[in-house]
């Protein structure tokens, strides 16, 4: 078995390295699938990590979520079910193996869509999970994902087959040791979906002041429940989370857009600058104006 997940692993990494002409990530004709090429390793930087299957072909990654830490290369793959402030760095890359690997962005209402046809029916009550996993890949996952990237050389044939490649999928990562995180996600009746409908409003409405009253109310759960539930699947408060996007937001328009510090603040729903400034440090390692200088000399 081993040696035919290698044999898998080696064609995807050809086929990654051939539709990627330099280092980054590198947007497909197939709509959720990227590949990402780094020829080294990379500085730590912080985003926020949409839901999405990563799958490394070569080389090694690690992902933090509020210090926890994922570290996962070609033997182990990593599945992001709710958005997350995460940092991330390529640890294990060079120009003669390069660091490559294929982001496949997840559509929670097909995920829906498919417990829905196939089952599982009758689950136990499970308590919420972390909203970021590791599992073992294995050759029936590989096959599926290796069929989705060879129709980039046949782009006629993507409109009709990638949506079945994409389908098998989704339906090996609910069959999986883990699968069960994503259907607790998404199934409508369950506390981690409750948790999900309260990130999104969060991601949605991150500028605006924070009443966990009302988050409770969005999310159909107690107070008390929320901040439990909250912090079980993204390892943080509703109001650590909010913090991260804003200050993250702050750093990218900053950066992006050439925002002062002050309107940088402003924008992101702080009126103290001070205020701002100090807890930008406290994420960042650095006040704003020398946390650019650093940026702009790694860029």
């Amino acid at each position: 078995m081993e040696i035919e997940v290698q044999q898998r692993q080696h064609e995807l990494a050809t086929l990654i390295e051939r539709f990627t002409p330099g280092e980054g990530p590198f947007q497909t004709a197939i709509g959720p699938l990227s590949l990402i090429r780094f020829d080294q390793p990379t500085p730590i930087s912080r985003g926020v990590h949409k839901p999405a299957l990563c799958i490394i072909a070569q080389g090694r990654k690690e992902v933090h979520l509020c210090g926890e830490s994922y570290v996962y290369d070609a033997l182990n793959y990593l599945v992001v079910s709710v958005t997350l402030p995460v940092t991330g760095q390529v640890t294990e890359a060079c120009p003669d193996k390069p660091y490559l690997c294929l982001r496949l962005d997840l559509d929670p209402a097909e995920i829906t869509r498919m417990i829905s046809d196939v089952g599982p029916v009758g689950l136990p009550a499970r308590p919420a999970s972390r909203g970021m996993y590791l599992d073992r890949i294995d050759a029936s996952l590989l096959d599926t994902v290796l069929r989705l990237t060879r129709l980039l050389d046949t782009p006629r044939d993507i409109a009709m087959l990638a949506p079945l490649a994409l389908r098998e999928i989704y339906y090996r990562l609910l069959r999986s040791q883990q699968g069960q995180q994503l259907i607790e996600i998404a199934m409508c009746d369950s506390q981690s979906h409750r948790i999900t409908r309260a990130i999104e409003w969060l991601n949605a409405n991150f500028d605006k002041p924070l009443r966990i009253e009302d988050l409770a109310r969005v999310a159909n759960l107690s107070v008390s429940a929320l901040h439990h539930r909250f912090k079980a699947v993204t390892a943080m408060s509703p109001l650590q989370y909010q913090k991260q996007l804003r200050l993250q937001e702050a750093q990218r328009l900053m950066m992006s857009e050439g925002l002062e510090v002050a309107a940088a603040g402003y924008r992101v729903g702080y009126e103290s600058p001070s205020q701002f400034s100090r807890e930008y440090r406290r994420l960042f390692g650095a006040p704003p104006l020398k946390d650019l200088a650093r940026l702009k000399n790694i860029a």
